[in-house]
């Protein structure tokens, strides 16, 4: 079950809420919270994967809401669903470029599509934990999304893929920013040329009349014809690149002479060039329906952002091979991972590789009091807070929320592992099987 926060005070959008969520009674459970303090205040505590936001309300201070989730990196788990008064306020939204919203909607467009989007979180909600799984999966991940001729699908797939390449700290914000560019751009290619047939000649015409593009996605989208259409996105992510590909069931394009057509300021038509100068290999197959192309990444876990309230401990290089704590010595700091990879070893056997998706190095041993279950030695270079447990304590004192954050870390820890107990005494149970039927 997940939980949803409505920070709102319009009955029209709380009414909205109600009805999708009883459409999910199984996957979703949604509070109401109508005062600021108590919303950012449940927001420490609670750590709800999806918190919609209502920027039309009066009696809500959402920008500071924004700001205190932005402020903390420990809270940036799950995903804001912004709902916003007009596309004026949309756009000024969506331009600040937060990392923590998914989408922006209008109260029409919320009305309208937060059932849709619900059902897309729920098959999809690996995208909204960044920071708690991701730290245990391979090194190579791939996936795939298959996209309606709807422009909320696109937004929606743009917002996963770029929050879990950014909060899993494979890319920056300028890189981030460049993959937004690319993806909504082809992927509205896609869409618009490719599932809905819309030529440039028709959609410079109907520009040119003032008229809204998403409006003639729509009236295209609704014929017979490519009702039935989809897009398909995959992707797959290495220790050093994410490669995409974006496939419509269109009838193609003569690609060749539009990448060597001389770029000419306009409307539109510019995408594709801006495209391909961001991002590296772009390739389309023989038909033109379907595009690759691959970004550089920093390596998974690259590093952290440091919390503010950390900022005053103590930050250590550590070097290749450089020891960060030895088995069995008294604990009296916690290590808050900011870059690299630590090995962990029991005795002289590897135990585990750390990276900044742990975030934290020995809070086993410091929570528990006891020594050293392990010893810690640095994987290349990489940089590490060094907390003592007094001022922990402290910390946690003045921020309880972040004690149930690290509860939640351990939980997850543990969960894990005991996933792969699980699977090593099946296998064992099947080995013992196949021994005993000879």
């Amino acid at each position: 079950m997940k939980k949803i926060l409505a920070a709102v005070t319009a009955p029209d959008i709380i009414r909205v809420i109600d009805e999708a969520c009883k459409k999910y009674t199984s996957y979703f459970d949604f509070d109401i919270c109508s005062d600021t303090d108590e919303i950012i205040k449940y927001i420490n505590y609670e750590l709800p994967e999806i918190k919609v936001i209502d920027f039309t309300s009066t009696r809500i201070d959402s920008r500071q809401i924004l700001e205190s989730i932005s402020a903390d990196p420990w809270l940036h788990n799950g995903g804001i669903i912004a709902v916003v008064a007009d596309m004026e306020e949309r756009k000024e939204i969506e331009e600040q470029k937060n990392a923590n919203i998914l989408i922006v909607q209008t109260k029409r467009q919320f009305a309208d599509n937060f059932s849709r989007l619900l059902h897309i979180l729920w098959l999809n909600q690996q995208f909204l934990f960044s920071r708690g799984m991701q730290g245990q999966l391979g090194t190579s991940e791939s996936g795939s999304f298959i996209c309606g001729n709807d422009p909320i699908d696109i937004q929606v797939y743009t917002s996963f893929l770029l929050n879990y390449l950014y909060s899993s700290n494979r890319i920056d914000t300028e890189i981030r920013s460049k993959l937004h560019t690319v993806l909504m751009e082809l992927l509205f290619n896609a869409l618009e040329h490719g599932n809905c047939g819309i030529s440039y000649e028709e959609k410079t015409e109907w520009l040119e009349k003032g008229n809204d593009i998403l409006a003639l996605i729509k009236q295209k989208a609704q014929l017979d014809e490519n009702k039935k259409k989809h897009i398909y996105i995959s992707y797959e992510i290495s220790g050093t690149k994410a490669e995409f590909s974006i496939r419509d069931e269109g009838a193609g394009f003569d690609w060749r002479s539009r990448v060597k057509k001389e770029v000419t300021p306009g409307m539109h038509g510019m995408g594709i060039h801006i495209s391909e100068n961001l991002v590296s290999d772009m390739t389309y197959n023989e038909k033109g329906n379907e595009v690759r192309f691959f970004v550089s990444l920093a390596g998974k876990g690259a590093a952290n952002t440091v919390p503010l309230i950390m900022s005053p401990y103590q930050a250590v290089d550590y070097a290749d091979k450089e020891t960060v704590c030895l088995q069995n010595e008294r604990t009296n700091n916690l290590f808050f991972i900011v870059s690299g990879k630590y090995a962990v070893y029991s005795g002289r056997k590897l135990v585990s590789i750390l990276t900044p998706n742990d975030l934290f190095i020995g809070e086993m041993s410091f929570l528990l009091n006891d020594r050293r279950s392990a010893t810690i030695l640095s994987v290349g270079h990489g940089k590490l807070i060094k907390i003592p447990k007094e001022a922990f304590l402290n910390l946690l004192r003045k921020n309880p929320h972040y004690g149930i954050f690290l509860s939640k870390l351990l939980a997850q820890r543990l969960y894990v592992q005991t996933q792969k107990t699980m699977a090593l005494n099946k296998e064992l149970a099947e080995l013992r099987e196949k021994e005993n039927q000879k």
